[in-house]
């Protein structure tokens, strides 16, 4: 079954994503990893930083001839801002006497809403640069490595997954009709990837007057997945439920505070006639309703699976939070780290990926196979098995 590490810092010399249980024979394009990559990097409000790192990727293990071959893969993206950042992150010893510059001094005034101090706090060190290098939402990059793998994974057995932005700060898009798989270079042309042209530019104008007040957003994304077959996951075990798994590689992401399945805070509210999805039959089962966004019981029920992830504004602020220095104790202005307005487009791309992996891990504790074709042969028989019942 799938699993992953990440390791690197936000301004090492890369961040490397090793992915072990992938099946042999799973098509695997640099081209492909770049244009996820490159996903990750859209929306208004993004920083300096985005312009300027290009993330140069390198396949280096389990991958030949464009085709997986059963063994560990390693895939290692090259920060390109790593020879401004040699001295700050050099692995090597400071030698004595050595006379460092301003930028590589302790950072002692941590930030309120970051890893900052608690971080300090549990590894004994007076500089946050040792803590927030990799609590960085950089890392997410090589999340989304491990995502592409898991989304093609996916697609050999007719799975795709979308995620569009429903609100930022208090402009919630209205659109009832959520996008379909095909619908997805429309969302991620819009410049905040909301799929409701209108929200979308009320969206853009709130970025706008946040930075201009040197502030910053929070929002709401959306992720779909379509195709799934009823019964992935369990209601054996706890942690084998579906929707805990996925809220806890959603609430995993950076500033993600919240996660909803289907209707869930608005179905608090209703009755209880109101808040479930009736079961119809007409050749096959079908629910008209999608309250529950695709799952009962921990396992998928056949419709779309339907999730949505609650993003906090970003905690690095410009009109710099009121915070205490760890050395002289006394109350000072947080520093500030380069960082973004709003990154609530590139969090949706992000939830694609963790929705994603965790789809691909538990069809595969379903389906088994070591290779691509033992799994889809699997999936297949169940579903002609499903078409009986």
């Amino acid at each position: 079954m799938l699993r992953f590490l990440t390791a690197g810092e936000s301004h090492g010399p890369g961040l490397v994503a090793v992915v072990e249980g992938l099946p042999a024979g799973l098509r695997v394009e640099a081209k492909g990893i770049g244009h996820e990559l490159a996903r990750r990097r859209l929306g208004f409000g993004r920083g300096a930083r985005m312009r300027i790192e290009q993330d140069e990727l390198e396949i280096l293990a389990g991958v030949r001839h464009g085709f997986t071959l059963g063994s560990p893969v390693a895939i290692i993206i090259r920060n390109t801002e790593w020879p401004r950042w040699q001295q700050e992150m050099n692995p090597h010893p400071i030698g004595a006497g050595e006379d460092l510059s301003a930028e590589s001094r302790p950072l002692t005034k941590p930030r309120p809403g970051h890893a900052d101090l608690a971080g300090m706090l549990k590894y004994d060190t007076k500089d946050a640069r040792d803590v927030l290098e990799r609590a960085s939402a950089r890392e997410t990059a090589a999340r989304t490595v491990v995502g592409y793998l898991a989304k093609q994974l996916l697609e050999t057995i007719g799975v795709s997954i979308v995620s569009h932005v429903v609100a930022i700060g208090n402009v919630h898009s209205e659109d009832a009709e959520p996008p379909k798989p095909s619908d997805l270079e429309a969302v991620d042309a819009s410049p905040v990837r909301c799929f409701d042209p209108v929200a979308s530019a009320a969206m853009v104008a709130a970025v706008e007057e946040a930075k201009a007040s040197r502030d910053t957003l929070g929002g709401v994304v959306e992720v779909l997945a379509y195709g799934l077959p009823p019964g992935i996951g369990s209601h054996v075990h706890w942690d084998r439920r579906l929707d805990g798994l996925i809220a806890g590689a959603l609430m995993s992401i950076h500033a993600i505070k919240g996660v909803e399945v289907g209707d869930g805070f608005t179905s608090a509210g209703r009755w209880g006639s109101e808040a479930h999805d009736e079961i119809f039959y007409d050749e096959a089962f079908f629910r008209d309703t999608n309250r529950a966004g695709g799952t009962e019981g921990g396992m998928t029920t056949g419709g779309p699976l339907r999730v949505r992830a609650a993003m906090k504004p970003i905690s690095t602020v410009l009109k710099g939070l009121r915070t205490v220095d760890v050395e002289s104790k006394e109350p000072v202005a947080a520093f500030y780290e380069r960082s973004d307005t709003c990154a609530v487009p590139a969090a949706g791309v992000v939830a694609e990926q963790m929705v994603a992996i965790v789809l691909a891990q538990e069809i595969q504790r379903q389906f088994g196979g070591d290779t691509v074709e033992d799994l889809v042969g699997a999936v297949d028989r169940y579903r002609e098995r499903l078409e009986r019942y």
